[in-house]
């Protein structure tokens, strides 16, 4: 007897497009991937717990696993609160707002954050032209492939609920790929996790077969 398939929800990182799981692959015949993309908050003072409800909207299956990436880690693990994920895998996240690098949370308490150049990604294909050299040009190539959600409302309010997330306990049935050279999330400040050497803040992307390895083992 063939037996159910398990139903995998991407959330991507933040200001992230779906296309950044472009090279997760896993086995089609025990898995079907299914991504979920940003929304528009509704205000710049949304909750982030009304905004995870909302995104719950887009799953259909009740056989099911959550994955985020980075701040989609943060929101997956809001998301998990209204709906009953089998697993949640958070990758190049936190899991606990004490694993945050002592950088951001100087941004938090100075409100560093609100100086930041926003409308210099949301305008990403104006910077384009004043780049020389193929290797830029390929990096704003990458950016505006991968860096989709540019909307003006969005991007202030992800910056606020990334470094305002509070989560005192962490999740049951919560794992953790973490790699050991992220330079958003250092991985001396992270706990329990699955390592993946080499592995910087975009792993998802260059470390994806090793991803794809150990979401297939730990997810059977």
């Amino acid at each position: 007897m063939q037996k159910e398939k398990i139903h995998i929800y991407f959330v991507p990182g933040l200001a992230a497009s779906t296309s950044i799981f472009e090279y997760i692959k896993l086995p089609e015949d025990r898995f079907e991937i299914h991504f979920i993309p940003w929304l528009i908050p509704k205000t710049k003072k949304e909750e982030l717990a009304d905004y995870a409800k909302r995104m719950c909207k887009s799953i259909s299956e009740t056989n099911f696993v959550l994955v985020g990436v980075s701040f989609g880690g943060i929101v997956v693990q809001e998301m998990r609160k209204f709906c009953k994920p089998l697993k949640t895998v958070i990758i190049s996240s936190v899991k606990h707002h004490n694993e945050f690098p002592l950088r951001l949370k100087i941004a938090k308490k100075t409100k560093a954050y609100k100086l930041a150049p926003i409308k210099a990604l949301a305008n990403i294909e104006s910077f384009a032209k004043y780049a020389y050299g193929d290797t830029i040009k390929k990096r704003v190539e990458l950016y505006k492939k991968y860096l989709s959600m540019r909307d003006e409302k969005y991007l202030p309010w992800a910056i606020h609920n990334v470094l305002h997330w509070k989560q005192d306990k962490v999740n049951e049935n919560l794992i953790h790929i973490h790699g050991n050279k992220d330079g958003i999330f250092p991985i001396k400040n992270i706990k329990n996790c699955i390592v993946i050497e080499g592995g910087t803040h975009v792993m998802i992307l260059n470390k994806a077969k090793q991803i794809n390895r150990i979401l297939a083992e730990i997810l059977n």
